[in-house]
């Protein structure tokens, strides 16, 4: 398996340089969904300050052999030079971890704890006695204490929330989101933009995934690789995510497929189901807790109870799934992968460009206005739609009355004029009534970017397209033509 150099995470690298800066003890709490890159973070921090720091790792094993895992690791820790016996073991956590907290009082010392919810899932008192034991004698020492944990459901009843038994004590806590798509450079440097694009739309920014990858080989090459019956973790992958937060996955399955399909309103999704409106709503909102799903409403509506919601796979991978290889799982049982790559050969420009170009065109406009590659600025970026239209982009500053527009277009030829006058036309639906003129930005953005023609005169288009009626609430602040190079780059730039 490839494994690429460390990249990204230098907000998370600044909080655990912090931690380990201070002067007292301080507990950090770490979640996120699995494979997300909570141990090579950890791992990869605790690497650079050898012999300062334990890294232990839980397994869904009995209280006792859990205990007698740290037992030998922390001993072998304290003493390098000790021959721990096999069966040496602490009586309990908390005589374990007071001899931690003596280890740690002239002394700066890291402990992790990963996969702490194993611990949790044996023994559902270990919190309450980490809590006692925190609050006696790892407080008062020189530790820096991690406890990281994938079952975010667990990891927020027993750590995170008001009721938990460390609610409060906890220094800082991260949730870890997936790797920006800027950091796919540095994993693929083999890849093209549009070939890193298609990766970020298959297996989002999970380090885990693009490690299985073979950047020599074409991008959907290593997806038939991996859905083959002697490599199928992709197959096997949704089960083993989803299974943290539900048990009867079919419902949760059938919703998830028609979201990722395109039945994305309450209603679509109960005739696609079959489910009323009371139970897909129930869950629904079982699957917007768990992080992998959300629902998204028009700009100008949010805040409010909006009836044109729509529900959204938020994972890349379980969007990509559902959409593509889920209804196919028999056949791929049998190695017959010929259909899906069809499939998949057939309608990629159509997914990239309703999803993940989509997504990538959102967050280059919310960061570029800070980066002095927009006129104007914006507060956040949504979309906008109704019945008889739709605006891929929409940024808002109700402060400084300014809005970017914009469409995107995942295409193999360029974007002509044609695209530009239908967004402008569209102007009115979206610019707030009142008092006050808005400064309106245009960005289209294009793939395979502009005929001759679009880049001549796009500014005369916008100029001349807006009419005496809209120039009474708004006036055209210029227009930006962005190209699938121009995203790369600057979200590559802007990583962090």
């Amino acid at each position: 398996m490839y494994r690429a150099e460390f990249v990204g995470r230098s907000r998370e690298l600044e909080i655990l340089d912090n931690l380990w800066a201070s002067n007292r003890a301080t507990l950090l709490i770490l979640y996120g969904r699995r494979r997300v890159g909570k141990t090579r973070l950890l791992t990869h921090w605790l690497s650079q300050r050898p012999d300062q720091g334990l890294y232990w790792v839980a397994e869904p094993a009995s209280t006792l052999t859990q205990l007698r895992s740290f037992s030998q690791a922390l001993m072998s820790f304290m003493d390098p030079d000790a021959d721990v016996p096999g069966d040496f073991s602490f009586s309990t956590w908390e005589l374990a971890l007071r001899q931690l907290a003596n280890h740690a009082q002239d002394r700066r010392v890291a402990l992790f704890i990963d996969e702490v919810t194993y611990l949790i899932d044996v023994d559902a008192g270990f919190v309450g006695t980490l809590q006692k034991i925190w609050d006696r004698w790892l407080s008062d020492s020189n530790v820096m204490l991690v406890l990281s944990g994938s079952q975010m459901g667990l990891m927020q009843k027993h750590l995170l929330e008001y009721e938990a038994p460390l609610y409060g004590r906890a220094t800082a806590h991260i949730q870890l989101p997936p790797l920006p798509y800027g950091t796919t450079a540095a994993y693929f440097p083999e890849y093209g933009p549009a070939d890193r694009v298609a990766v970020y739309g298959m297996w989002g920014g999970v380090p885990a995934y693009w490690e299985r990858l073979d950047a020599g080989r074409p991008v959907l090459d290593n997806f038939r690789l991996n859905v083959l019956p002697a490599h199928a973790w992709m197959v096997d992958e949704s089960r083993i995510l989803l299974q943290d937060f539900i048990t009867d996955m079919h419902n949760y399955v059938g919703i998830l497929r028609a979201a990722a399909n395109g039945q994305q309103t309450l209603g679509e999704i109960g005739q696609r189901t079959g489910l009323d409106g009371s139970k897909a709503s129930f869950y629904l909102s079982v699957l917007r807790d768990t992080g992998f799903v959300r629902r998204d409403v028009p700009v100008s509506q949010r805040g409010q109870d909006s009836r044109r919601g729509r529900y959204v796979v938020t994972d890349p991978y379980l969007r990509f799934f559902y959409r593509f290889i889920s209804a196919h799982q028999s056949k791929l049982a049998l190695g017959q992968v010929g259909p899906v790559m069809q499939q998949i050969e057939e309608t990629m420009g159509e997914f990239l460009e309703r999803n993940t170009w989509l997504e990538l065109c959102r967050t280059w406009t919310l960061l570029a206005a800070g980066h002095d590659a927009l006129p104007v600025s914006v507060d956040e970026v949504g979309a906008e739609w109704a019945a008889n239209y739709m605006i891929d982009v929409v940024g808002l500053n109700e402060a400084e009355q300014c809005l970017v527009l914009g469409d995107c277009y995942w295409r193999d030829e360029p974007i002509g004029l044609e695209e530009l006058e239908a967004l402008v036309k569209k102007t009115a639906h979206v610019v707030p009534k009142g008092d006050g003129e808005w400064r309106v930005q245009y960005v289209l953005f294009s793939s395979s970017g502009w005929t001759d023609e679009a880049q001549a005169r796009a500014d005369w288009l916008v100029d001349t397209s807006a009419t005496t009626r809209g120039r009474q609430r708004w006036r055209p602040e210029g227009v930006t033509l962005v190209d699938l190079p121009m995203v790369d780059r600057d979200l590559t730039e802007w990583a962090v």
